[in-house]
């Protein structure tokens, strides 16, 4: 039977039922998104999709609650909330909805659930807590914050944002699965630049791209530097020593901190130079000669910067 309705709960919203309405609703466009607690409406049949109401879970009957006594668990015994019910149970045929190649659904099914889907389920269970001067900017407070204000008494005013803050969940679910999308695309071109930068320690791309999965993967502990051409120009910039920090495996020449144009060209030799970041991780060039340039001067200083230690 065609699903006609995607049934979640009526009143505040939270960022588990707002994405998951993100995944049913692409699977299921002529689908009306109904908010309500009427229980002949949380009731399964044939004809909706159930989720975060209903005080039940079983994938057969299609409802999706995470609320009820001896709620379903993850293998490693974390919470689902719905989000990450509906994301094991669908999230693979939205991702052939996308158009995403079949290789590449199982990686970023899995990528997508570790990164994005899992914070939101502790989250919604209160398993996880944002902290510190950003916790107001998480995306489940984000999402929550376009919730009606306490005196808007409005009948409608809780479905009305509801209907807004479903456009921003979308954008932000699409923008994470393109990004998860392109670095696998991106993966074939790094590992062929990785091969033929050999034993070098200059990594030149063809455009800038994500690099630094591919490089780790690959063992390219050698490589210290990333050349590539922008829009008019080239950059040259550090490689993280680890994924979740900023540190480089080479800074550029402190010497060249906060330099441009005349003064760069001037101190560096190389004509062509053009800026350098004041923090040391990234340098601008005129054209592919300075650049290539720039990164072989960056490498030579920081070995002979290695061997003074």
């Amino acid at each position: 039977m065609t699903i006609t309705h995607l049934v979640t709960h009526s009143g505040g919203f939270h960022a588990d039922e707002l994405l998951s309405s993100v995944i049913l609703s692409r699977l299921h466009p002529e689908a009306q998104i109904l908010r309500t607690r009427d229980a002949a409406w949380t009731t399964p049949a044939p004809d909706r999709v159930i989720y975060d109401v209903g005080r039940d879970f079983d994938a057969d009957r299609l409802i999706f609650d995470h609320h009820q006594k001896n709620p379903p668990l993850r293998d490693d015994g974390q919470p689902y909330s719905s989000f990450g019910l509906i994301w094991r149970q669908f999230g693979r045929d939205y991702l052939r909805a996308t158009g995403l190649p079949e290789g590449d659904i199982d990686r970023v099914h899995a990528g997508f659930d570790a990164d994005f889907v899992l914070p939101i389920d502790l989250v919604d269970n209160g398993a996880l807590s944002p902290t510190g001067p950003l916790a107001d900017l998480s995306l489940p407070l984000l999402l929550e914050s376009l919730k009606p204000v306490f005196d808007d008494r409005s009948p409608d005013a809780d479905d009305r944002a509801f209907d807004r803050a479903l456009l921003i969940a979308r954008a932000f679910v699409e923008a994470a699965i393109a990004r998860k999308a392109a670095k696998l695309r991106a993966q074939a071109v790094v590992i062929a630049a990785i091969a033929a930068a050999g034993e070098g320690r200059v990594l030149e791309l063809p455009m800038g791209m994500p690099f630094r999965t591919a490089v780790a993967d690959a063992g390219a502990d050698q490589l210290l530097f990333v050349v590539h051409p922008r829009e008019t120009d080239w950059a040259i910039t550090g490689i993280r020593k680890h994924a979740d920090g900023f540190e480089l495996r080479a800074d550029l020449p402190q010497a060249w901190a906060g330099l441009t144009d005349a003064a760069f060209e001037a101190v560096s030799g190389v004509p062509g130079a053009r800026f350098c970041h004041n923090a040391c991780f990234i340098a601008v060039a005129a054209d592919r000669k300075a650049g290539l340039r720039l990164a072989d001067l960056a490498v030579a200083h920081a070995i002979s910067s290695k061997s003074a230690e």
